[in-house]
């Protein structure tokens, strides 16, 4: 029993450090475009949500 509470979540450490690193790099990059203050801003929080970008650039690529 408790070996299958040990095992139930699953062991994705790596996956949390690529989003990590992801978004540490989606923040750098955004950032480092903005304008003014309030672009990075807003580059900070399109670094927050970067997979959404990468899936519909992927999707776009896709369907042309």
């Amino acid at each position: 029993m408790n070996e299958e509470k040990r095992h139930d979540g699953c062991n994705n450490h790596s996956e949390n450090a690529v989003y990590g690193l992801g978004l540490i790099g989606a923040a750098v990059y955004f950032i480092s475009n903005a304008v003014g203050f309030w672009m990075g801003v807003l580059g900070f929080l399109k670094a927050l949500i970067w997979t959404a970008f990468l899936v519909y650039g992927l999707l776009k690529f896709l369907v042309m």
